[in-house]
């Protein structure tokens, strides 16, 4: 059966450089960054943005899941709401075994993770402000399986989910 695992967490906390590990790990595996479902110049979250990134990624999602040389599909975003899980699932609608892992750190791992891209150029500063007002919203249940990645490399967390994700189609 085909995977689909979704991996969540505030801006920052490392979904990107975690699923970039994993992918090597489940391959043959497919990658989507939910932010390049809706790279746009100058950003902007407007509801019509919103139903776009949605469609977009429901649609890559998909056709990820229907293609016989992937077995796994990573999607990495920040979905600070289960109700945006569910309706990517329900768009989605394809048959696979579904795993839902959300990356958390404290407020001064993230802090510094930021501030170590914001001073390599790869983050404006903005980003740090938004980031620490969405961390509270990870805080409640949405299901799926929560990782602390405070003190933990990039190779152990896509190692962690990678084993979650095998020890869970072995039941």
């Amino acid at each position: 059966m085909k995977r689909l695992i979704f991996v969540n967490g505030a801006m920052g906390v490392g979904k990107s450089a975690v699923c970039a590990r994993l992918k090597t790990l489940l391959a043959p595996c497919a990658y989507l960054d939910g932010d390049w479902c809706w790279d746009i110049t100058p950003f902007s979250v407007t509801e019509e943005k919103k139903e776009l990134v949605l469609t977009n990624a429901a649609h890559l999602l998909r056709s990820f899941l229907r293609c016989s040389g992937v077995r796994s599909v990573l999607f990495g975003w920040v979905m600070p709401h289960r109700a945006i899980v569910d309706e990517l699932l329900a768009r989605i609608g394809c048959a696979a075994q579904f795993s839902l892992f959300t990356l958390t750190a404290r407020e001064e791992t993230l802090r510094a993770r930021l501030a170590a891209d914001i001073a390599a150029g790869r983050r404006d500063e903005g980003v740090l402000e938004r980031s620490l007002a969405y961390l509270p919203l990870y805080e409640a249940d949405m299901g799926g399986v929560k990782i602390a990645t405070d003190g933990m490399g990039v190779s152990e967390v896509a190692q962690t989910i990678a084993d979650m994700v095998r020890t869970s189609e072995a039941l």
